[in-house]
């Protein structure tokens, strides 16, 4: 499988805590009528901006169920548990879901919006970095919807009007076959090492994948770079690769297993995912969050403003910013965005948050969506021309 989503956000201090305590089918428009607003009038399930507008969970189910699917793309089984939160919703509600492109990345999800307007084939909800999720919602082609629990997400990880809320995050880090390499690196200076030459990669391309670009990032924070200072980022992939270190091969669970790619740099729940994984198959995957380096982000939800199946689209909004489906994303070695709302109120699955990787550095100070765009531009601008030099 290819794994190489962009992603790239703001994280907030629910993730700072979890680490203390421890990295899209149908008719377009469909026309589902949802219950009484409070002035008495109907909405359609397009223009729901909550549940209260179907008249209540039990009416948005039922909307959802008559609708009978929905359309997710670039969602990896792999990724964050989503291949369990898509099974447990389909068995919940016993709606289908269509998993489109699931090696895609978020300029995947945003083409498939603009390209695909007024399609049955248009996907219904996306996932998105932060970078690109600003970019949806500035560019008008998300819907605005606020579920159940939208109040408990902190107001730093949620566009006010519900068109992006962070769901799940984790930090950059570094992943090692312990069994291929002597000594695994723990930190960017590392990975430097002529060890480890031809044995360095990311998990895509950082002008099109949020953990690459989440990595890139990190390397600048590493290398005297800020938050408002990228470049320092694409100057160390460039010595990396000069120095024959860095190989420009995604790493996947393929690449990984295949000892294509023994050295990772990737979300720190897609690496403690790979030490279960690969744990019958001869690879010691070992995994760092490099103290010199540390980075942080969370992932957005958001509904496209044009899904053919929109009232299913804002169930499954619902469901995973529910309490099972945040806790099945701990399960998948993700940070909630609902951490501290589970850990207080004692639904939090405490084992599986006991299984999040250390963190001696815990990322505190956020990137704000100006410097996330402005270090957008800077990477698509320079990351080809420093790699390929």
């Amino acid at each position: 499988m290819t794994v190489h989503r962009p992603r790239a956000a703001a994280l907030a201090a629910v993730l700072t805590a979890a680490a203390l305590s421890l990295s899209a089918c149908g008719s377009a428009g469909t026309s589902a009528k949802s219950g009484d607003t409070a002035a008495g009038a109907k909405k359609e399930a397009k223009d729901a901006t909550s549940a209260a507008d179907f008249g209540g969970m039990d009416a948005l189910v039922a909307a959802a169920k008559k609708e009978g699917k929905l359309h997710v793309i670039t969602l990896p089984k792999d990724w964050a548990n989503y291949g369990k939160i898509m099974d447990s919703f389909k068995a919940k509600y016993g709606i289908e879901i269509e998993d489109e492109n699931p090696d895609g990345s978020s300029q995947d999800e945003i083409n498939a919006i603009t390209s695909r307007k007024g399609q049955d084939r248009a996907p219904d909800v996306v996932d998105l970095g932060s970078a690109f999720a600003v970019s949806a919602a500035k560019d008008g082609l998300l819907a605005p919807y606020k579920v159940a629990n939208f109040d408990k997400v902190p107001d730093t990880m949620k566009e006010a009007t519900g068109l992006t809320v962070n769901d799940y995050g984790g930090y950059i880090s570094i992943g090692c076959d312990a069994k291929a390499i002597p000594v695994c690196p723990k930190t960017f200076a590392d990975l430097l090492k002529p060890e480890y030459k031809g044995k360095v990669a990311l998990n895509g391309n950082p002008t099109k994948s949020g953990s690459a670009f989440g990595g890139v990032y990190a390397a600048a924070l590493a290398n005297g770079g800020s938050l408002d200072n990228i470049q320092p980022g694409i100057d160390f992939f460039a010595k990396l690769k000069q120095s024959g270190n860095f190989v420009p091969v995604e790493s996947t669970p393929a690449t990984v297993e295949k000892g294509e790619t023994p050295i990772s740099i990737d979300w720190s729940y897609l690496n403690a995912g790979y030490t279960d994984e690969f744990k019958g198959k001869g690879i010691d995957w070992q995994v760092a969050v490099p103290s010199d380096g540390s980075y942080a982000q969370y992932y957005n939800q958001a509904i496209n403003k044009t899904a053919p199946h929109p009232a299913a689209a804002r169930l499954w909004q619902e469901y995973l910013f529910s309490a099972e489906g945040q806790n099945l994303f701990l399960g998948g070695y993700a940070t909630p965005a609902l951490f501290d709302t589970l850990k207080k109120d004692g639904t939090l699955d405490a084992t599986a948050a006991a299984k999040l990787p250390a963190v001696e550095k815990p990322f505190t100070t956020f990137p704000t969506q100006d410097q996330i765009t402005a270090a957008k531009k800077v990477v698509t601008e320079n990351w080809t021309k420093a790699i390929a030099g």
